[in-house]
């Protein structure tokens, strides 16, 4: 093949990857979104609307390590489409549900599909491009969570309020499906690279990855800085449409797209932006990445702030927004940090089990903590508490940075760190 036609072929798996990621968030947004309508319909209560919603996180990350696990084990392909056909049919059904314990069981499972998704897809994107691109790479990719938020939670409203709820979960799981067929004959299986600079290991198990992972402070520290954006993250996924509805007193259907459109929009913009910051930062120094991201999460806390406080809804446009680009900063470089402190035959396992902590420890708590704290004093204050939270979180990111720059040994390898970063930013050093 020639260098034109893998470099389209390269950059073509990422649009396709690209589509399946925006049903699979577009799914997730659908449901939240149709918070107040569940709540009329099923007479929910904001505690259960929040165990709904931790329902899929906790299920999500719990399968996350053993479905990363597999991914190292088996075509990427075939666990990328088996998760869309999976999460899809379960969408499908949901409108069968008919009380609050009914509606969690479809919830978590739609979980278990959606965990194969990220870890087959970003150990698939790291071997179609190398060191140089995988940060722009991914980054591209990263705004499908945004288009597919905006749309998930627009026409999601949209549908609700004139068809009922059930139309929305049979509308977006019917497209992943015809997605799922026409993408069964056009995605194609990469081969695995065997290491960028680092000796291969052999396929990890996820005990001898949990092993040496607790002996690494600098992927802790990425883990832990994960951990707070998620939480965050998924307080503004689930409870600012709620926010907005109660606050401004708008339609569910401008609720849900005000809700995401600011935010989502400039992430957008930011993504791209973090994936060309993150491959400069991270070809000059070790742990550049990480430096890119920890600065985007101090940036962005005062705006999660502000989004708490103000009435005026050009204000609170004005700090989705401004969070929004710094939450893209942040997001292109999730897993490119990650990869850059593992060697490369445990990269599914290894964004399982950041799947796995962000989710349960960030994304699980993050709905059931601010419903009971808003349930005592308003989702004003409870969510400025999450501000506290992103500043935790940079300065995890940042520590870990430091880790790097001191030139510590960053992962329990044969060889030393500077040598495992010389494969990671393409640069001997």
């Amino acid at each position: 093949m020639s260098v034109a036609k893998r470099l389209e072929e390269k950059w073509r798996v990422v649009g396709m990857l690209w589509s399946v990621s925006f049903f699979n968030y577009a799914d997730r947004a659908a449901l939240f979104t149709m918070f107040p309508l569940l709540q009329q319909d099923l007479h929910l209560s904001t505690m259960q609307l929040g165990l709904i919603a931790s329902s899929f996180a906790w299920t999500y990350g719990l399968l996350a390590p053993f479905s990363g696990s597999l991914v190292d084990r088996i075509s990427r392909k075939k666990a990328i489409l088996g998760g869309l056909f999976a999460w899809s049919t379960v969408a499908s059904a949901t409108p069968v549900a008919r009380n609050f314990w009914q509606l969690i069981g479809f919830t978590a499972a739609e979980g278990v599909g959606e965990s194969l998704y990220y870890p087959g897809s970003m150990s698939m994107l790291s071997d179609y491009h190398g060191p140089e691109t995988r940060s722009r790479a991914m980054g591209f990719h990263q705004t499908s969570v945004y288009f597919g938020t905006v749309a998930g939670g627009f026409f999601a409203g949209l549908i609700g309020q004139n068809y009922g709820w059930r139309w929305s979960f049979l509308t977006f799981g019917g497209l992943g499906l015809l997605l799922g067929w026409v993408l069964s004959r056009s995605l194609r299986e990469p081969v695995r690279q065997a290491g960028e600079g680092a000796a291969a290991t052999g396929r990890p198990s996820i005990l001898d990855f949990l092993g040496k992972l607790f002996r690494s402070p600098a992927a802790l520290l990425l883990l832990a800085g994960f951990c707070c954006a998620n939480f965050v993250a998924m307080v503004l996924l689930s409870w600012m449409p709620t926010l907005l509805f109660e606050r401004f007193h708008l339609s569910v259907a401008v609720a849900g797209l005000s809700a995401t459109l600011f935010v989502q929009f400039a992430s957008m913009m930011g993504a791209p932006i973090g994936g060309w910051l993150a491959d400069r930062a991270q070809a000059g120094t070790p742990g550049g990445r990480s430096r890119v991201q920890g600065l985007a999460l101090l940036c962005g806390a005062p705006f999660v702030l502000l989004c708490s406080q103000t009435h005026s809804m050009v204000m609170i446009s004005f700090a989705l927004t401004a969070w929004g680009l710094f939450k893209g900063i942040y997001d292109a470089n999730i897993f490119a940090s990650m990869y850059d402190v593992v060697l490369p035959e445990q990269r599914g396992v290894a964004a399982g089990v950041m799947n796995m902590v962000g989710w349960l420890l960030g994304g699980g708590l993050a709905p059931v903590t601010i419903s009971y704290i808003a349930q005592k004093t308003g989702f004003g204050f409870a969510l400025a508490c999450t501000a506290g939270v992103y500043i935790l979180g940079a300065a995890c990111l940042l520590s870990s940075y430091w880790i790097a720059r001191s030139g510590r040994r960053l992962w329990p390898a044969d060889l030393p760190a500077a040598e495992v970063f010389a494969g990671s930013s393409g640069k001997a050093r």
